[in-house]
């Protein structure tokens, strides 16, 4: 492995990052007008609002449908600070802090022309909280005991009990659905429901056309109560992997590609028509493993149900190594299931070290040694092999699972990349039929998404980790009123996550993005790039013939 880019690439990030983080020009002034076309390596599955998976649809979805309320730019998640104004006008607190009534804004409006009312809220809690569709935010609503209707246009959240992040629960975690062209569809068949692919929504873009293998088009909705959109329309082209994407960002048939990879940058900054714009994501990365036996789910997995075992393949690779081998002076080492800029101390929980010996000696102690001679340990028959499942769309990953396969071939264990088309992948996953996955989470604020993706309960442990010591300090953590009593929950629930070995943390990444620099831009948000995507617009004295195109015809 190989780093001769390493010194000249962090060079190269302070000259062009300093030029650009000045490039993230707040897009203000009432020009409006122009198309944006955004090359992305996969197609969602789905934009209905409650099942949608990855970084493309969540975008796609974000500026089509609004929530009660918005995040401010902090990110804060305790009570209602910095919380903005979206489908609700306004929300009253009850005097025991037990529920929440959300006025809604009277000129808010779906794509349809029909009034956002109250029932659409009640309507929208149903589904996300329904037995009968597998909605991964599921296990991140259940503090909410009920949502009532008080008149057309007030929604009540009644609450469990009194907890910090109370209103960030009710309003963060879900998009409202329009309960008047949803709710005569059984709960069942929503997932299939031809909405998926043709939503009407309430954000400052509405749903144009989705040409699948192609693209999938929004255009501004004129009509918006809180303003239209400054550009007239959004394409995400879709391409079949992130090689073909780069391939439309240079050749000018895209104007924006997120994810760039190191290699990437240089060509960026020689073309004159693009510029970087670094993104601060809320990624990590890292190496799930499967603890169940994929045939017998009531038995240990053979391999990763040992922790001795997990313990041994984390201290068997160099992950620093690997961040500069994979992403230069983009990435660093991972610390916990959570990115550092969320970690309350990062200082407060130690390490698994990279030490080879240490590793040999813990398969050695569990009786997996080479006993024909063949390079690869074994025990009772059975040799230490499995497969590494990696998405198609991230170069990065596929990378890191080689790089990873070479780790484990040195300390005699077979790891075997398969590489999958990303639906197939996600398959595999939710259905647990893998060994050991390359796996990605952006990060919910407030780290309530450990709960969703690690707690032993959670709609998406993957992997199935069950450690009711994990669990138990986990909601310490996120129910205390008092934040010194927070970080200290916090720093042993991440020491007990990382002693247990429910996988390698492997990396955080900063996402640069590349963008035509004739689109001006507000700051990209941490928890997603798209928040003030209603907002870009493109400079007047930049305009091409695509940006000249009304939004009655298709560019």
């Amino acid at each position: 492995m190989r780093f001769p880019q390493i010194r000249w690439l962090a060079g190269l990030l302070g000259v062009s990052f300093a030029a650009c983080t000045g490039g993230e020009r707040p897009a203000t002034g009432g020009e409006t007008g122009g198309t944006m076309i955004i090359a992305v390596p996969a197609e969602p599955t789905t934009l209905f609002p409650p099942l949608v998976t990855g970084t493309q649809g969540g975008a796609i979805v974000g500026v089509l449908f609004d929530r009660l309320a918005e995040i401010g730019d902090a990110l804060e998640t305790y009570g209602d600070r910095g919380f903005q104004p979206r489908l609700a006008s306004s929300w009253t607190w009850s005097a025991d802090s037990l529920s929440i009534a959300f006025a809604l804004d009277s000129m808010a409006r779906w794509h349809d022309g029909q009034p956002v009312r109250a029932e659409d809220v009640r309507y929208t809690f149903r589904v996300y909280t329904s037995d009968s569709i597998a909605v991964e935010l599921k296990s991140l609503l259940g503090n909410i005991d009920s949502v009532s209707v008080r008149d057309p246009r007030t929604a009540v959240f009644w609450f469990k009990r009194r907890m910090p992040r109370q209103f960030y629960d009710a309003t963060y975690h879900m998009y409202v659905l329009p309960a008047h062209l949803l709710d005569a569809i059984p709960m069942a068949k929503l997932e299939s429901a031809p909405f998926g692919r043709n939503p009407v929504g309430s954000g400052r873009f509405r749903f144009a056309r989705w040409e699948p293998g192609q693209r999938i088009e929004l255009i501004a909705d004129t009509a918006n109560a809180r303003g239209r959109a400054k550009l007239d329309r959004v394409i995400w082209s879709i391409a079949p992997d992130f090689g073909s994407a780069t391939v439309k960002l240079f050749a000018g048939e895209a104007d924006m590609l997120e994810n760039l990879r190191p290699e990437n940058l240089a060509q960026v900054t020689r073309t004159p028509s693009l510029r970087l714009v670094d993104n601060r994501t809320l990624q990590y990365g890292f190496l799930g493993f499967n603890l169940r036996d994929t045939n017998d789910r009531s038995r240990p997995h053979p391999v990763f149900g040992d922790p001795l075992v997990r313990r041994a393949l984390h201290l068997a690779v160099d992950r620093a190594r690997l961040v500069r081998n994979v992403y230069d002076s983009l990435g660093l080492v991972a610390l916990a299931p959570a990115p550092r800029a969320l970690i309350p101390d990062t200082a407060a929980f130690t390490q698994v070290p990279y030490d080879v010996a240490a590793a040999t000696a813990l398969l050695d102690s569990a009786g997996w040694r080479d006993s024909d001679r063949d390079g690869i340990r074994d025990r009772n028959g059975v040799s230490l092999a499995f497969d590494i499942l990696v998405p198609n769309s991230s170069p990065p990953r596929q990378r890191y699972a080689v790089l990873l396969q070479e780790q484990y071939r040195a300390i005699g264990v077979k790891a075997t990349p398969k590489v999958l088309e990303i639906n197939a992948l996600i398959d595999a996953i939710e259905g647990k039929r893998f060994d050991s996955y390359m796996g990605g989470w952006q990060t919910s604020p407030g780290l309530v998404g450990l709960t969703q993706t690690w707690a032993s309960r959670g709609s998406s442990n993957a992997g199935s980790y069950d450690s009711p010591v994990f669990d138990a300090l986990l909601d310490s953590a996120l129910t205390t009123f008092d934040p010194t009593a927070s970080r200290r929950y916090w720093a042993r629930a991440f020491q007990q996550i990382v002693n247990d070995v429910p996988a390698v943390w492997l990396y955080e990444q900063r996402s640069p993005v590349a963008i035509h620099r004739r689109f001006l831009t507000t700051p990209l948000r941490a928890d997603g790039w798209f928040v003030g995507l209603a907002d870009w617009r493109v400079d007047p004295a930049q305009r091409t013939d695509r940006d000249r195109i009304g939004l009655g015809t298709p560019p």
